[in-house]
């Protein structure tokens, strides 16, 4: 995994300013594309979940996408290398105005294909290691321990390539940083490849929404049936299931006819379902009012992300004489804060936790201190970045505020803070909650609410545009506090929508719960 990332990691961190300075593309359409990339990567999970589900199985999975995403990197290689296939990097200055040569169809195309299966390849194994890996243990303690180490090797090896790699970018070339990209790629698959007899590998049991159609389909088919109160009226009530009830429960009582027996045992199976598969749909709907909750929490991460890289565009990024941060770099202290802060929380925090209070924190109160977090992340960041533009009259030769990057660590610091609280504690409990036939489903749950936020902060940039001037092309001239204010009121309000979502749930597995989150 330490491999794919790392190929990952050096052309995702530094897209924005390879679209700008590379492709002469405008700022904020450069973080559109950069949000959008990231939406790609992140949303598309599910696609590889359900086919490691239903299908293929994780591991075909998993090398697969791999191949197609060093694809997209050899790509994005050749539009470095190649100087048809990028625009000329020069603008003229026309008295006040720069008129610059933009991208080509062909170009374009080169690029976006590029990018397209870069993205899908790294949505292909990103989150389906994950289900994979924690097959490999029967434990719950064993499985949240390995989460958590899970998303540390994942930022770790992303905070490797947002630096080394972006440096070699930035101060060597575009083509040895890529093709670099395209070297920790192979040599990740390679690595994959190389444990394949020693790893245990789930069967897939065929699509596992099939079922939940099912059941959707032979309720509405029996709507007219009357519910009864007894048990063996229901089929599947004997079978003797690990996981789930055998009885019907009360809540969505209209769903439990779809288990109810008819005259016709031979009858479609679109018409009969088993109380098990019944009880699959009703996990999936109780779960999905907290699902919803982690749209509004990852928006303002996505508008942050990207606007970051921004900022540090126009900012003092030099430490010392000669050294110059680069600008793609910058997401890089998210990385490490959420990388010693999930170390910190599992091996200090929650054992003192437990010690003082003498039980476990939960899984949803580990989610909700990460939500906290978050809304004070954009707070700082509204403060950071009134105090910037109250120096943007005093710019350089070199149109640079006279400010240091690193006024942008602490507001990044408190976001990698909360992930370290909330993404580790989201994938363990949806594995934990989910029905057991849809556990890599689970993990990808998590990644498409991420991916759905970085495309929900698109329309929330553009409608913000329309709105406001506030996010001209250049931020120096608008008022991007502003938008950080507006991320902090939207993340306040779904915190509180989060703690009501939080306090109705019932855990469908109780007794887990302590050894997945208190996993030290």
């Amino acid at each position: 995994m330490a491999g794919l990332m790392l190929g990952a990691g050096g052309w995702v961190s530094n897209l924005i300013v390879y679209l700008i300075q590379e492709f002469n593309i405008k700022t904020i359409n450069a973080a559109k594309i950069y949000n959008f990339v990231n939406g790609t990567i992140t949303i598309f999970p599910i696609v590889g979940a359900i086919l490691a589900d239903s299908f293929l199985g994780c591991f075909s999975v998993i090398w697969f996408s791999s191949l197609i995403s060093l694809l997209g990197i050899l790509l994005l290689v050749l539009t470095a290398a190649i100087k048809h296939l990028r625009p000329p990097t020069s603008c003229q200055i026309n008295g006040y105005s720069n008129t610059c040569k933009y991208p080509t169809q062909l170009q374009l195309a080169v690029l976006y294909l590029g990018l397209a299966l870069a993205s899908l390849g790294n949505a292909g194994t990103r989150f389906t290691i994950a289900p994979m890996g924690a097959d490999q243990f029967h434990n719950p303690k064993h499985q949240g321990i390995f989460f958590n180490w899970y998303i540390f090797t994942m930022y770790t090896a992303t905070v490797v390539s947002s630096t080394a790699i972006v440096y070699i970018e930035d101060n060597v070339s575009w083509v040895w940083g890529f093709s670099l990209c395209a070297v920790a790629n192979v040599l990740g698959l390679a690595v994959f490849l190389s444990g394949t007899r020693f790893y245990r590998v789930v069967r897939p049991q065929g699509s596992p929404f099939t079922s939940l159609g099912r059941v959707i389909v032979a309720a509405i088919t029996k709507r007219r049936m009357s519910l009864s109160e007894k048990v063996e009226d229901y089929y599947g009530h004997d079978f003797d299931e690990k996981i789930g009830s055998k009885n019907p429960t009360p809540f969505f009582r209209f769903l439990n006819r779809a288990a109810l027996r008819i005259e016709a045992p031979n009858d479609s199976a679109w018409k009969l379902c088993t109380l098990q598969q019944v009880e699959d749909l009703k996990t999936i709907i109780k779960i999905f009012p907290l699902w919803t909750t982690g749209l509004f929490l990852c928006t303002p991460l996505a508008i942050q992300l990207s606007l970051a890289i921004l900022q540090a565009l126009t900012m003092d990024r030099h430490l010392g004489p000669v050294f110059k941060i680069p600008a793609g770099s910058i997401p890089v202290f998210i990385l490490i804060s959420t990388s010693i802060s999930i170390f910190i929380i599992d091996r200090l925090l929650f054992p003192l936790y437990e010690k003082l209070t003498k039980r476990p924190l939960t899984l949803l109160q580990r989610i909700g201190i990460g939500h906290a977090l978050t809304v004070i992340s954009m707070g700082i960041s509204a403060v950071v970045e009134a105090r910037r533009l109250k120096f943007v009259k005093y710019k350089n030769i070199e149109n640079v505020v006279p400010m240091s990057v690193f006024w942008l660590v602490l507001q990044l610091a408190f976001a990698g803070v909360g992930e370290a609280f909330h993404f580790p504690g989201q994938v363990a409990f949806y594995y934990q909650e989910f029905p057991e036939k849809l556990k890599s489903t689970s993990t990808a749950a998590v990644a498409m609410f991420i991916g759905i936020a970085f495309y929900i902060s698109n329309p929330l940039i553009d409608q913000i545009r329309r709105a406001s001037n506030w996010l001209p092309d250049d931020i120096n001239k608008g008022r991007l506090d502003n938008v950080y204010w507006l991320c902090c009121v939207l993340g306040a309000l779904n915190f509180v929508y989060y703690l009501f979502c939080a306090s109705m749930y019932k855990y469908q597995n109780e007794g887990k719960d302590a050894d997945a989150c208190n996993s030290s």
